[in-house]
């Protein structure tokens, strides 16, 4: 079911206490620790905006301040580094402030995915809107989120991004059903099912942080009993929507081949840094022959 409605508004919930980055995140938010020294919440706004998304709504929780202050302005900085003559610097503080327009709410309580988004209701009002977490985020030169709403506006209802996983990953995710559309990156996903067993599960196709959600989920949402875990899920929404709401559009799925950074891991985080750092011309001239001799003098 084609759809002329635009996307302009993307969600990013941020309100995970991050007790995995333990004792790094007892004081900061764990979004808001540095891929060599850009916020990795701030990857994820920049990749929103790429997508044309302009109107950036964050959910946060408790202690999460810090995240709210990046994007905002920081006259004292400024005026300091004016003061310096640090023209550098000063672009890169009004940098995150200047991305977009962006907003918060607090979620509150702890009650999972499909709570956070659901808080984003008000907001949102009765338009399709991006929902991108908190704590990954896609390599700047994959467009996937410009794929995800290019499908959305093709096919209407929800779409949702699927990766192949290793067996032994499934129950990390939640697993769909597809069945084709004659476009090799694009299915119909006809069922979901969140974190199974390995030997339960329906593919290896899993669902990773990237949506573009029809209005229609908040609707489900607010029905939607908590599930695994005891948190309300967003998968169980998306699963109501793609058996009920044919009509509607329903949900796909787009095969992302591209690269995806979990920086909520700590052994991918390291891993991230370490690609950012070699990417970076103003890194990469010193970081990388110290990389390199390093590991030779590791053996």
């Amino acid at each position: 079911m084609p759809t002329s409605a635009a996307v302009r508004k993307a969600v990013i919930p941020a309100a995970g206490m991050g007790t995995r980055f333990l004792p790094a995140t007892k004081a900061v938010p764990k979004e808001m620790l540095p891929v060599v020294d850009t916020p990795t919440i701030q990857y994820v706004v920049e990749e929103a905006v790429a997508a044309g998304l302009g109107d950036i709504l964050l959910i946060t929780g408790r202690g999460k301040g810090a995240i709210e202050d990046h994007f905002d302005r920081a006259p004292e900085l400024e005026e300091l580094l004016e003061a310096k003559g640090d023209t550098a610097g000063l672009e890169l503080i009004r940098k995150s402030d200047q991305l977009a327009a962006v907003h918060s709410i607090r979620q509150g309580a702890p009650k999972g995915l499909g709570h956070a988004v659901l808080c984003a209701a008000d907001h949102v009002g009765d338009e399709p809107f991006a929902v991108l977490l908190g704590d990954d985020f896609i390599h700047p030169s994959d467009p996937l989120l410009r794929r995800l709403i290019e499908v959305r506006a093709r096919y209407g209802g929800s779409v949702v991004t699927l990766m192949e996983v290793d067996r032994d990953q499934i129950s990390l995710y939640g697993a769909a059903t597809v069945e084709p559309t004659g476009e090799d990156d694009v299915f119909r996903v006809i069922d979901l099912v969140e974190k199974p067993d390995p030997d339960d599960a329906p593919s290896n196709l899993v669902i990773i942080g990237r949506y573009v959600c029809d209005p229609a989920i908040f609707g489900v949402l607010r029905e939607t009993p908590p599930g695994r875990g005891g948190e309300i899920q967003i998968t169980d929404a998306l699963k109501t929507l793609a058996q009920t709401d044919s009509d509607g559009g329903g949900v796909h799925g787009v095969l992302f081949r591209g690269r995806r950074f979990d920086t909520g891991n700590r052994l991918d985080y390291l891993r991230t840094i370490v690609q950012f750092a070699c990417e970076r011309p103003d890194v990469a001239a010193e970081f990388v022959p110290w990389l390199r001799k390093y590991l030779d003098d590791l053996g």
